[in-house]
């Protein structure tokens, strides 16, 4: 099927991208695998080749182009070469938008020019060790001292959570207000007393990628600090979760396509009884229901991608879409390893990284049992 969310444009920022992660990533990424870290390099590296802000207007040194497809394009080129531990996508993607949308003027001009350069890296810090998919769980405080609020908390998972600069934190600041009302959102800085990191943390799959535990303690974060609106960091979160979910899918559609390329181009050298594998009528009839949803699960991210740009795509279209792409990407990359035999689960054979990689995909952003909740309430249940 013929695909047409792509523009020339976009189609030419694709080759340039293709051509610096093939010279700038590709070669290095196994090392950062081993070291558990991207270096700090890369992304002024990438701020100086214009991968970071992109969206983010031109005044403050980024792109000026509020259009996710030039997102969708280089998360691509990352999922295409496996470089799953290169953090660009949350930066741009997840973060960025509350920096664009919510920042103040003058908070813009602190942090967006060093945001786009490469040199202020971002993270968000949602989950804490007893509140991940439920929000309204959240047990970090802060309470206001004259021009300062003084944080205490924990969090967990927080992808840059090593590298990042600038973290935004969902704390609770009115502890009399019910479940998810009171939320507030501060934007803690590298270098803030009683702000400290944990391990990094060692995961099953995404090696590369820094994922650090996170505590504060009696933190001292200015006033000026607050993102939005005090008391309404639930309805901030709920409002840009969508881009981020889609984001996901966005990488999970890729992610499939990838491994499918890669399997089919296997089973028509591997060999068995005399044949290629993939003459066989099992590996055929696998390989041809797993083209079939993924270009469903194209089809389908393509449209919403067109919808969130059009500011039409809702919070229940994007949890349809993350929950289904990531199951889907969970189930090609099992197949396609089963379909390598031994080799698939051996280290050296990508399918084998693929399969490890997918597996986190169906838990942040949101599991998809929450998804599935969304969904479900939407239709009156």
């Amino acid at each position: 099927m013929r695909h047409s969310l792509y523009e020339a444009d976009h189609e030419d920022f694709r080759q340039s991208v293709r051509a610096w992660l093939e010279k700038e990533v590709a070669p290095f990424h196994d090392d950062w695998e081993r070291a558990g870290i991207v270096p700090r390099e890369l992304w002024t590296a990438a701020g100086a080749q214009g991968l970071l802000g992109i969206g983010v207007a031109e005044r403050h040194g980024g792109g000026g182009v509020r259009d996710f497809r030039w997102s969708c394009v280089l998360s691509e080129e990352l999922v295409r070469i496996g470089a799953s531990g290169v953090g660009f996508g949350l930066h741009n993607d997840v973060v960025g938008p509350y920096l664009q949308d919510l920042a103040t003027e003058e908070q813009q001009e602190r942090w967006l020019p060093g945001f786009c350069t490469g040199e202020l890296i971002t993270a968000i810090a949602m989950t804490e060790p007893g509140a991940g998919s439920d929000l309204q769980g959240i047990a970090t405080t802060a309470r206001r001292d004259g021009g300062h609020w003084v944080l205490n908390g924990s969090k967990t998972f927080i992808t840059n959570g090593i590298n990042a600069d600038l973290v935004v934190v969902v704390a609770r600041t009115d502890p009399e207000a019910p479940g998810s009302r009171g939320l507030s959102l501060l934007v803690v800085e590298r270098g803030m007393a009683g702000f400290t990191r944990g391990r990094n943390l060692d995961k099953v799959g995404l090696k590369a990628q820094d994922t650090a535990e996170l505590f504060f303690d009696d933190v001292r974060v200015p006033a000026a600090n607050l993102l939005g609106t005090e008391g309404h960091g639930f309805a901030h979160l709920m409002q840009n979760l969508p881009q981020e979910r889609l984001h996901i899918a966005v990488s999970a559609v890729a992610a499939a396509e990838t491994v499918l390329a890669l399997t089919v181009e296997y089973v028509t050298t591997r060999t068995a009884f005399g044949r290629p594998i993939g003459s066989f009528q099992n590996s055929r009839f696998v390989l041809a229901e797993l083209q079939t949803e993924v270009t469903i699960a194209r089809t389908f991210v393509d449209e919403c991608v067109r919808q969130l740009d059009s500011g039409d795509l809702t919070a229940t279209d994007a949890a349809m879409a993350k929950w289904w792409t990531t199951e889907l990407q969970n189930k090609v990359a099992d197949r396609c390893l089963q379909l390598h035999g031994g080799y698939g689960y051996m280290s050296e054979y990508r399918v084998s990284k693929a399969w490890r990689d997918a597996r986190v995909q169906s838990i942040y952003g949101g599991t998809n049992e929450i998804m599935k909740e969304i969904v479900g309430r939407s239709m009156g249940l």
